[in-house]
């Protein structure tokens, strides 16, 4: 029997599934469900405040780049373009819907707009915006400085803001991009980022998150007052945080993105490679991500989250609650039951049936996993 190739092999290792890449996901989405939870108590506390700063310095970015490595920039097939549809816009739809229902009942105000999404669902089309345009980037000569100058550029156009989420959207396109450079480069193989890390590796990790964590604690009134918070969304233009727009305020989101870059390289040195029993949640990231936040709701909504002392208690206990949420709504009840919300299959979209995706298929993360066993029971 002959070897195989070399282009077999390395088809069959992108396809082998990696533990590390399940972990890293399960951790961002830990990460964005405590950075809402705790998102209340950083009105009365500086030290949950400080924390908030270091979550969010990151973490999305973080997010961007695994989807971007798992994004593909040849020009799309049918059926991805059918899975745009299916994975991103319909998912889109529904939970607009539920939050304009969910809105209309609670706060008698439900603003149905499609063009503005509601609270996490900005995510969902920065995805999809991500796919649209990745080929176009793909053609051009140095894509990534192409991705910055237009993340920068953008805080100049107060014109470019929420609608369609488009300003936060280009604002973290550096790093779905870079994610997708890595991975047309081999970058992790060639450098073998995915083997196990040396101790060395991984307390310089550590050291970076102490050290950003001491710069939090340390300029919380610098913070405060420059508004930090918002700076950190890549939401807004910056005429919102200065009152016009010098020509050096670029420079403040340059730095920002150069800090999230670090703090991610310090991230993805500390995921562990094995495989744990919170892998597998791993590939539902979606599920936690759409679901969470109508679990949050109540409790920021009501103000049950506001003037809790002392705060050395409930910042630990409000961070244990946060990983207790996430595991729960990857559980497979949860998933059984929310699954035509979040991965419906929206047949009757499609003229033919065959595009629609396989079972088991992907989410919009990228994340691959083996045919579903937690369907609904068919019927016939």
């Amino acid at each position: 029997m002959s070897a195989p190739s070399p282009a077999t092999g390395s088809v069959a290792r992108h396809r082998r599934r990696v533990p590390y890449w399940d972990n890293a996901r399960f951790a961002c989405i830990v990460l964005v469900v405590l950075g809402h939870a705790i998102q209340r108590l950083t009105y009365d506390s500086d030290i949950a405040y400080a924390m908030y700063l270091v979550i969010y310095a990151f973490h999305m970015p973080a997010f961007a780049i695994i989807s971007g490595y798992f994004s593909k920039a040849d020009p799309p097939s049918r059926r991805q373009m059918a899975r745009v549809i299916t994975d991103i816009l319909v998912p889109y739809v529904i939970f607009e819907a539920l939050w304009w229902l969910t809105k209309g009942l609670f706060e008698g105000d439900p603003d149905p707009n499609l063009t503005q999404p509601s609270w996490t669902l900005w995510f969902l089309l920065a995805l999809g915006i991500f796919r649209l345009i990745l080929p176009y980037l793909a053609l051009l000569r140095w894509p990534l400085l192409w991705t910055v100058v237009i993340s920068i550029g953008v805080g100049y156009l107060p014109n470019v803001d929420s609608t369609f989420s488009l300003a936060r959207t280009l604002g973290f396109l550096p790093f779905f991009a870079l994610g997708w450079w890595l991975r047309a480069h081999d970058v992790v193989g060639r450098l073998r980022l995915l083997e196990r890390k040396a101790w060395w590796a991984r307390a310089s990790a550590v050291a970076v998150f102490l050290l950003a964590g001491w710069a939090a604690w340390a300029g919380l009134e610098t913070w405060h007052g420059m508004d930090m918070r918002n700076w950190l969304f890549y939401d807004q233009d910056y005429s919102h945080f200065l009152g016009e727009t010098p020509w050096w305020a670029g420079g403040v989101r340059l730095l920002l993105m150069a800090v999230a870059v670090v703090l991610c390289a310090a991230f993805f040195v500390i995921v562990p490679r094995g495989e744990f029993p919170f892998t597998r949640l791993g590939t539902y990231t979606m599920y936690i991500y759409l679901l969470h936040s109508f679990v949050l709701y109540p409790f920021r909504e009501s103000g049950a989250l506001r003037d809790l002392e002392p705060t050395w208690i409930w910042l630990p206990l409000v961070c244990l609650l946060s990983v207790v949420i996430t595991v729960l709504l990857a559980s497979k009840p949860v998933r059984w039951l929310f699954r035509p919300l979040v991965e419906p299959r929206s047949r009757w979209l499609f003229a033919d049936a065959a595009l629609l995706p396989h079972a088991g298929g992907a989410d919009p993360t990228g994340s691959r996993r083996p045919a579903a066993t937690d369907r609904p029971p068919s019927r016939g």
